[in-house]
């Protein structure tokens, strides 16, 4: 299997499966020096861990991360960062209805007519269990990439959607519930209604949206590396995501070039932002905000009809423990997704100039 890597120079491979032993990776390119707080890398994985709250999977994770080389005494030495993830609360027994079928809208049968196997317990490679790795990654990738900062939060879950801009939220805030939306009665209204859904044996959809300040001028590249394409590039690539905008996104198709145009002030900054901090491929220094649109979890504890390997269908139903919403746990996945784009623009920037 290849295609376990991501990056050019800053660049994580991970390994492992959703019921193996363990997850983890390796991260390549980290420069020598860098000062490392591990109870920061735990924290992004604590935000992510299943069995958080009443309206995450119930699955318990504790998620420890540890790390085996490329980090001593506090600091980066330029060498493989080596780390790992054990799996302790598997339930394997969960997956074996479907050991000889295949679920609707999950890669169970095009991963087997593509590899001719398939690990069938929570999808093996294909879990978002996966991107635990991508978590502890995008948390080194923080740290290096300091003073830019990455806040994502959740804007829409279902048809439930905060339609102010971020610039009037305090987005911090979204830390302070168990969706993470940053206004306190919008959340509270997500909550009950993600809670409804899981009642009904049902999943339900969101968008994410994360912002990124600080970013200097002149990262990415005006053809093949531009800076949107390689943010784009990381969202699509997390489980579960249909749709990924930035700056007006879509909504900048119905406007004229008079309106959306973002006119300079003296200093270079500009009056609007309708670009979304980046131009021609490259970061004008201006806030870069995106939006990561994520589908409804596929397994739904409710009756439904699956193929099975024999191509004859059959009625079964979902089993073990899912999230009814995967927006909420998605969230430090986002932002770990974007360090890692940055840190890799970072690293390339390096050559640019004499």
């Amino acid at each position: 299997m290849a295609s376990n890597s991501f990056g050019s120079i800053f660049k994580l491979t991970s390994y492992g499966e959703s019921h193996g032993l363990a997850l983890g990776g390796i991260i390549d390119g980290c420069p020598a020096g860098v000062p490392i707080d591990e109870s920061l890398v735990q924290i992004d994985l604590d935000r992510r861990k299943p069995g958080q709250s009443k309206i995450t999977t119930q699955r318990k994770e504790a998620d420890k991360v540890v790390f085996h080389s490329g980090i001593f005494e506090g600091k980066t030495t330029g060498t493989p960062i080596g780390f790992s993830i054990e799996n302790t609360n598997q339930r394997s027994n969960d997956y074996s209805h479907i050991k000889d079928s295949y679920r609707p809208s999950h890669a169970d049968f095009v991963y087997d007519k593509k590899y001719g196997v398939r690990d069938y317990r929570g999808g093996g490679r294909s879990s978002a269990r996966e991107t635990v790795a991508r978590v502890v990654a995008g948390s080194i990738a923080k740290q290096f990439i300091a003073p830019i900062h990455i806040q994502a939060y959740v804007n829409q879950v279902g048809t439930l959607r905060l339609d102010q801009p971020y610039t009037t939220l305090d987005i911090t805030q979204g830390e302070e519930n168990i969706v993470r939306c940053p206004d306190p009665i919008m959340a509270e209204k997500m909550i009950n209604y993600i809670s409804e859904i899981k009642k009904k044996g049902d999943t339900v959809g969101g968008v994410i949206r994360c912002v990124v300040k600080h970013v200097p001028v002149g990262l990415g590249e005006p053809v093949f590396q531009k800076l949107h394409a390689n943010l784009g590039a990381a969202m699509l690539s997390i489980n579960a995501v249909k749709a990924f905008a930035y700056g007006s996104g879509f909504e900048g198709a119905a406007m004229f070039g008079s309106e959306h145009n973002d006119y300079f002030n003296a200093d270079g900054t500009t009056k609007t932002n309708y670009s979304g901090g980046i131009q021609g491929g490259i970061s004008n220094g201006m806030d870069i905000y995106f939006d990561v649109a994520f589908k409804p979890v596929a397994t739904i504890l409710q009756p439904y009809e699956s193929l099975t390997t024999e191509g004859t269908l059959e009625e079964t139903h979902g089993k073990g423990r899912h999230d009814p919403c995967v927006v909420p746990r998605a969230v430090p996945i986002v932002e770990a997704m974007a360090a890692l784009v940055f840190a890799d623009h970072l690293l390339m920037n390096r050559n640019t100039k004499i």
